[in-house]
């Protein structure tokens, strides 16, 4: 068994340190790097945008839901607004100022999409949560990728909606407020490019 003094395991500790930190630090650049890359992307409208809204907490919504009363559904917490505002910036700083804004009906997705301050959303019915009535996954997963597929892409295009819906569309379970960045294909497909969190 080899044993250590005290003067050379300082140096050693240190030297260990060093390497971490260094190690540390060029995995945030590289993560860095690739989100500046998503977001080079964005901008030249090769990408659409899928954000889960905000913070809401707890799941689906109350019996008596009704789509034309938030105080029926499940809405943003104070937390949730401050994640819509701080996802809004992020895009703001990636130099994104303007994008083409959908949402679902959804009081938090709509209130969500307000918040990021990025242009006027506007409705989109195949935005809708089908939570409560799963069997419209496939119908509206097909009207989405339909109505994506005649989008010209000129400038962003950001759609704000519900973790089953970009599920559906991806395969990417996201978190409140994450955004799942996705590439239109030649041939009308799309793929999964990255993702985007506030935090």
């Amino acid at each position: 068994m080899i044993k250590l003094s005290p003067s050379v395991l300082t140096p050693l500790t240190v030297l260990l340190c060093l390497f971490m930190t260094l190690c540390l630090g060029w995995a945030n650049a590289t993560d860095n790097i690739s989100e500046q890359k998503l977001f080079a992307d964005f901008r030249a409208g090769t990408h659409i945008a899928l954000m889960r809204h905000a913070l809401a907490p707890g799941t689906g919504d109350p019996e008596n839901f009704k789509l034309e009363d938030c105080s029926t559904q499940r809405n943003l917490s104070p937390a949730g607004r401050d994640q819509a505002v701080r996802i809004g910036t992020k895009f703001q700083q990636a130099g994104i100022t303007d994008a083409n804004v959908y949402t679902s009906q959804w009081c938090r997705c709509r209130e969500t999409a307000e918040l990021l301050g990025l242009g006027t959303p506007e409705p989109l019915p195949p935005l809708n949560s089908f939570f409560r009535e799963y069997q419209k996954k496939d119908q509206q997963t097909a009207e989405l990728r339909n109505w994506l597929s005649t989008q010209k892409l000129e400038k962003p295009l950001i759609l704000v909606t519900h973790q089953v819906n970009i599920t559906a569309f991806s395969g990417i379970f996201p978190d409140s407020g994450e955004v799942v960045l996705m590439r239109r294909n030649a041939d009308g497909q799309f793929d999964v490019v990255g993702t985007v969190q506030t935090e």
